[in-house]
């Protein structure tokens, strides 16, 4: 059986070849070899201020070539552990949210029925929808970890049903996410009305609003998590503004005072060994980040992060059956 992993960089320069994730190889799926996927999402016409999230798959990836095997803080070679490809980007329907959704669930169902996990990049938060009527096929109602500047659970934005800021709402009314096994966390700023942050909450979710979760330390916020969510399947989406402007100022709506990276890798860390069935990051738009790309930057090592939880779970199921 293939096991995918990137070329040595210590023989082949990282600013050759095809620009994949990670440099790895891009293949076509599904397949029986393969652990876990990133895949590309480039829409963003379901954006509410400011575009150019299309661009951020492309982006993340040109970011991510510096990214190497092991990860110290976490204790795991993440490309010896997994069996791991780019799938190249889905066909989307510019202009056309529904539409859009549609072709995110139908490619991505396959994939997971072959037990590949998906990494997806965005995108703006829209496309999150897609990929939990995949999970939801296959897997039933998941828990959601959501990390984010916003909850997204508007009725409708600009008269739209569906937009970047109504996709959890949505998920919860087709009984696609458990709210009772989610947790929402980080969200800030202005607000339409006071009544605003109660939308979430009368939907059934937890939320840690963005003052709370930076004064929790990690492992109070892991346990919040753990608690709420438990063993079962679980989704983890983490939308680039969650963390301060001053280290993501490339996304479509940013608010001020967010995570900082090292808290963000750190909270994310917190949570290895969880049941996560599936990820993605999103709204992500290159247009809004500087010379030095530190919005692409950060959300490379938040990927690459996240592909990390995956590979400690995988690792120690692995070694539960060899004991076994």
């Amino acid at each position: 059986m293939t096991h995918f992993e990137p070329p040595d960089a210590t023989l082949a320069p990282r600013y050759t070849g095809v620009r994949t994730f990670a440099r790895l190889p891009h293949v076509a799926l599904p397949r029986d070899d393969v652990d876990a996927a990133v895949i590309g999402v480039p829409f963003d016409t379901a954006t509410s201020f400011r575009s150019g999230a299309r661009f951020g798959p492309e982006a993340i990836r040109s970011a991510s070539t510096l990214l190497r095997p092991y990860h110290p803080a976490l204790g795991v070679d993440v490309f010896a552990t997994l069996s791991l490809v780019d799938g190249g980007d889905l066909r989307v329907t510019p202009g056309n949210a529904m539409k859009t959704t549609e072709q995110i669930d139908l490619a991505l169902r396959p994939l997971l029925e072959a037990g590949i996990v998906p990494l997806v990049l965005g995108g703006d938060h829209s496309i999150v929808l897609g990929e939990l009527r995949a999970q939801h096929a296959v897997h039933g109602p998941v828990g959601l970890v959501l990390l984010d500047a916003h909850a997204d659970t508007w009725e409708h934005y600009y008269l739209e049903r569906y937009f970047h800021g109504t996709p959890f709402r949505r998920a919860v009314e087709e009984g696609l996410v458990d709210p009772a096994r989610s947790v929402m966390a980080g969200m800030r700023g202005p607000l339409y009305e006071p009544e605003d942050m109660d939308v979430p909450r009368q939907l059934g979710f937890e939320v840690i609003d963005g003052a709370d979760l930076v004064a929790m330390t990690p492992d109070e916020y892991a346990d919040r998590v753990r608690a709420r969510v438990g063993d079962g399947p679980t989704y983890l989406s983490f939308d680039i503004d969650v963390l301060d402007p001053s280290s993501a100022p490339g996304t479509g709506t940013p608010e001020v005072a967010g995570l900082q990276p090292r808290d963000a890798l750190a909270f994310l860390r917190a949570l290895a060994g969880m049941s996560f069935t599936g990820f993605d990051l999103v709204e992500v738009s290159p247009p809004y980040d500087g010379a030095g790309q530190i919005t692409a930057l950060n959300a490379a090592a938040i990927a690459y992060d996240l592909l990390a939880l995956l590979a400690v779970a995988r690792g120690r199921n692995r070694e539960l059956e060899d004991r076994s």
